[in-house]
């Protein structure tokens, strides 16, 4: 990651708004963006009757800049978090077609994608290879990293715009073919991914959802072509939300992808993507969604009892690589399917 994205961020927060004289909303740079800010102005504001209260100026503020950091609440314990996210409305999700090893914690309450700490996860938004996928996630910072760990966020309109127009053209046109090779010893087993041994219940899943079926063995491989670019519900704005680029092998160090291709057979490779009609994502495609990303992306360091509410259509999230203990809880809410 450029070191104008890891760096971590040190600007006084500038006051723009109070708020029935217990919140005030800010910015963490001198201009608005992303995420806003809101922080209590007295001691003993209790952050989810705040916000079972104020849920209409909160969504204004989401839709707006497409992420809200809820900082000095001491949302500390994961019992906190969950009436939190409770608090902000919204049926909580249970996690589907899963792509990453997570830990449940609580009643859809889940740890944070489980990768090893030296490894930096690229940008996406969540679940957005899926039929079926959050508008909103949560991340509660029980404890912060002695160094690194931040989770990145990128506009994803603003990543949209910046896409040069063949590279639009082209993902407007085709959209993204996923293919997933599941049991195979590298990434999630199927079990996992769909949280159940029952083959026929897969089965129904990816029927219902769009994805197509081949048994090999003990292996499963799935493929499916969603497209690039939705309409925000809310909004109608266009945003790039996919896994084109998180998914694709061109996007992981050149080095580790050739020992891949030594390892493994290239077709048992946990997962790749294609443009939607089966061709290839040019390498060079790859490299400018990258280089969009992390011009784009707004680093900041946790702090215990943070919570980062912010819009998965709007918003997409990475996560950079982090020493010493770390523990961010993660929740999902308002089910979107398309």
């Amino acid at each position: 990651m450029k070191a104008s994205l890891s760096k971590l961020r040190s600007i006084k927060p500038q006051a723009i708004a109070v708020e029935g004289e217990l919140v005030r909303f800010s910015f963490l740079s001198g201009q608005p963006g992303l995420p806003v800010v809101a922080t209590p102005l007295h001691e003993g504001v209790v952050l989810e009757e705040w916000l079972a209260s104020h849920r209409e100026l909160i969504d204004g503020q989401l839709l707006k800049h497409g992420g809200v950091l809820f900082r000095g609440f001491e949302v500390s314990s994961s019992q906190a978090f969950h009436r939190v996210v409770h608090a902000a409305g919204g049926l909580l999700l249970d996690y589907v077609e899963r792509s990453s090893p997570r830990s449940r914690v609580t009643d859809k309450v889940y740890t944070s994608t489980d990768h090893p700490a030296d490894q930096r996860i690229l940008f996406h938004n969540e679940l957005a290879y899926s039929g079926r996928w959050p508008r909103a996630l949560f991340f509660g910072c029980m404890q912060p990293a002695a160094v690194g760990g931040e989770t990145p966020i990128a506009d994803s309109r603003e990543v949209l715009r910046r896409m040069s127009p063949d590279t639009r053209r082209k993902f407007e046109e085709r959209g993204v073919m996923y293919e997933r090779y599941l049991g195979g010893g590298l990434g999630l087993h199927w079990r996992d991914v769909f949280q159940t041994d029952d083959r026929q219940q897969v089965e129904r899943y990816c029927a219902d959802n769009g994805l197509s079926v081949e048994w090999e063995g003990e292996c499963l491989r799935t493929r499916s072509v969603r497209p690039a670019i939705r309409a925000h519900p809310r909004t109608g704005e266009q945003v790039w939300f996919n896994h084109g680029y998180f998914f694709n092998l061109h996007s992981i160090p050149a080095e580790l992808r050739a020992s891949l291709h030594t390892a493994v057979n290239p077709r048992e490779l946990p997962f790749n993507t294609y443009y939607g009609d089966g061709s290839e994502i040019e390498p060079e495609t790859i490299r400018e969604i990258a280089g969009i990303y992390d011009a784009v992306g707004v680093a900041f360091p946790w702090r215990r009892g943070d919570v980062l509410y912010i819009d998965n259509m709007l918003t997409a999230h990475a996560r950079n690589s982090f020493q010493g203990e770390r523990t961010i809880l993660v929740s999902m809410s308002d089910l979107l399917v398309g």
